[in-house]
């Protein structure tokens, strides 16, 4: 057996140290010339690989479509995104004739992990304009290959989701294996006309490349599917999908995912087999080489066991001992992932290009690009405008000063504006409880560390984008349907427990009032979300019917509450100790729920009798 220098070199980029060194003396010792030896210029040719696939990625764009959150003048920004993706893909066409060492052929695929569309005020843009949204008229121009399914294409529900991949004009498929799309309408039938689907088929240069998606698992608790039926064994749905392919000889399979975050693709490989290459999603790590550019502010990811840069690729041991690269990006348009991996003819990868990394979207020297025009006309400038005009856009007039400084304010006190948040999750979870099949809440909790506008917002005009400063997040009203009154106690002892201190998890609420003591003990919760000391702060607890929940600290027996929260605190943010109960997202986002109540239930005024200077009494301290 003979090895080309690049064929040493590639086993060094995969195996590292003295073992990469012993194979590749080994190799070479069995390359010395003998008897009747092959001739070397032969024996080179023959080892050139098969096919260069070069894999075009990124993941969690999540609707940042005018630039890098931190910096969007200098980065960032689909129309660069775009032109750098052209540039790439260019590249990649070219590259092969000039290496006489390199593959016979090549080709390119631009693929997504997910998470392509966010809420927030450039999203809204999309959900005023209507279908195509934005997002879909610059991800079709760009022309994905294929797009994995995130969890935040659910935050409205299937049916907002419908609304964007229609918007391809059924251009790009959209991949999971392990999402049953069939019992919510809209989506059903997108996947009879094969446009979601659990794999697909795409050529590239005449070859063809299998391609399958995976959902996380955990989204009927972070999103909002709906009836969509979201299918647990996602390592036998993926190997089933990936042994069709093979049955039909498709030799070169590419596994795009968005569970949450890298660690969770590694562990899913090492059940697999024949998945080539695996492009994650929903972390927004950055995986990065020495000498790659990074756009400022922003650090490589660190392995979680070594604590070391993490590089680009990483690598992952599947379930028959072959290591199989796996890539990610950081999100929001700021980095195009470029994997280069070379196939030999029986389509086992034999090596990954040094070429590959992560390519920032800059539009400074050294590495600046253009914006492409067309997607600068057609997208960037009218979400610019509707952003700009969300800043002149007045929707209200407050008769009074809104509270929303931290300390003191939101984070240790109640505040006419937590009162005011709090009021508009209780209203937009009644509101949406039918449709999206769950109980009226009678309660509602906003923790204070989702108020960040860190300001008091003087009496006068009230902005549209003034909703989107003090509700910035991607949280969704929730509903969680029957919290016990043991635990509607705990949570509200964990509310109080950082008291005096200002703390993100103070609550601000509504249907109900509470008496804290805060001379009594504090709860203590672990890491794990383990009440290891139960608190005896918290004195009463009175539902605006007069319902008695809590009586000089103990809790009265009755039947549990329904309670709207953000879809953060359900889960557990802020170690708020809901212990894993089930809950409903209600596909409104927060700061939606806000606007929409100032509107439409207060008439577009904030009166001084409804949301009084330093709240109305639903807090007290004693």
């Amino acid at each position: 057996m003979s090895l080309s220098p690049l064929g040493v070199h590639r086993v060094r980029r995969w195996l590292g140290g003295s073992l990469a060194a012993a194979i590749a003396c080994s190799l070479a010792v069995a390359a010395a010339p003998t008897a009747g030896a092959v001739d070397p210029a032969a024996a080179a040719a023959a080892e050139r690989p098969a096919f260069q696939l070069t894999l075009l990625h990124n993941n969690d764009g999540e609707s940042k479509l005018l630039g890098a959150p931190a910096d969007p003048e200098n980065f960032g920004g689909i129309a660069r995104f775009a032109t750098l993706v052209d540039q790439l893909r260019a590249e990649a066409r070219i590259r092969p004739p000039f290496d006489p060492n390199g593959p016979r052929r090549s080709g390119v695929l631009m693929l997504s992990s997910g998470d392509n569309f966010l809420a927030g005020p450039e999203f809204q843009a999309s959900l005023d304009k209507g279908v195509p949204f934005y997002d879909s008229i610059g991800m079709r121009l760009i022309g994905y290959d294929a797009s994995a399914i995130g969890n935040h294409e659910f935050d409205f529900g299937p049916d907002v989701l419908a609304d964007f991949i229609e918007g391809f004009n059924g251009e790009t498929p959209f991949v999971s294996a392990n999402l049953d799309v069939s019992a919510e309408p809209a989506l059903a039938e997108l996947a009879a006309d094969g446009t979601i689907v659990t794999r697909t088929v795409v050529r590239s240069q005449g070859e063809r490349v299998g391609i399958v998606g995976a959902t996380t698992p955990e989204l009927a608790s972070i999103s909002s599917p709906r009836d969509v039926e979201v299918l647990q064994d996602v390592e036998g749905l993926v190997q089933r999908q990936v042994n069709l392919l093979t049955a039909q000889r498709v030799n070169k399979i590419v596994l795009i995912s968005h569970l949450q975050n890298i660690d969770e693709d590694v562990a899913l490989i090492a059940g697999l087999r024949r998945v080539d290459v695996a492009i994650a999603g929903g972390g927004d790590e950055l995986l990065a080489n020495e000498g790659d550019l990074l756009v400022p502010g922003d650090t490589v990811s660190v392995d979680p066991v070594t604590g070391l840069p993490r590089s680009y690729p990483i690598y992952a041991t599947d379930a028959t001992g072959v290591q199989v690269p796996v890539v990610t990006t950081a999100g929001d348009y700021k980095y195009v992932g470029r994997l280069v991996v070379d196939f030999d003819q029986r389509g086992n990868v034999v090596g990954v290009d040094d070429v590959s990394g992560p390519v920032r979207v800059s539009g400074v020297a050294p590495d600046a690009v253009a914006p492409d025009p067309e997607i600068q006309e057609q997208v960037v400038e009218p979400v610019a405008d509707y952003v700009a005009d969300l800043e002149a856009d007045v929707i209200a007039q407050s008769e009074v000063a809104l509270e929303g400084r931290r300390d003191p304010g939101v984070r240790t006190m109640e505040t006419n504006l937590g009162n005011l948040l709090a009021d508009s999750l209780l209203d937009s979870g009644t509101d949406n409880a039918a449709e999206f099949e769950v109980v009226p809440p009678d309660v509602a909790l906003q923790n204070s560390g989702g108020i960040r506008n860190n300001s008091l917002i003087p009496p006068g005009p009230i902005t549209a984008l003034d909703t989107f400063s003090i509700a910035p997040f991607s949280n969704f009203v929730s509903v969680v349907p029957d919290v016990p009154r043991t635990t509607f106690k705990e949570i509200m002892e964990n509310s109080v427990s950082s008291l005096p201190a200002a703390d993100g998890r103070f609550a601000q609420v509504a249907g109900f009032s509470f008496t804290y003591d805060v001379t009594g003990t504090a709860q203590v919760i672990d890491e794990n979300g383990v009440i290891t000391t139960p608190g005896s702060r918290v004195v009463d607890v009175i539902l605006d019917d007069g319902t008695v929940v809590v009586d000089d600290g103990v809790v009265v027996d009755g039947p549990g509450l329904a309670v709207a929260t953000n879809d953060f605190s359900a889960r557990g943010g802020d170690q708020y100790p809901f212990g894993g109960l089930p809950f409903t997202t209600v596909g409104v986002s927060y700061q939606q729920a806000l606007q929409d109540y100032i509107v439409e239930d207060l008439n577009g005024l904030i009166t001084a009798e409804q949301y009084p200077e330093g709240g109305e009494g639903r807090i007290v301290a004693v």
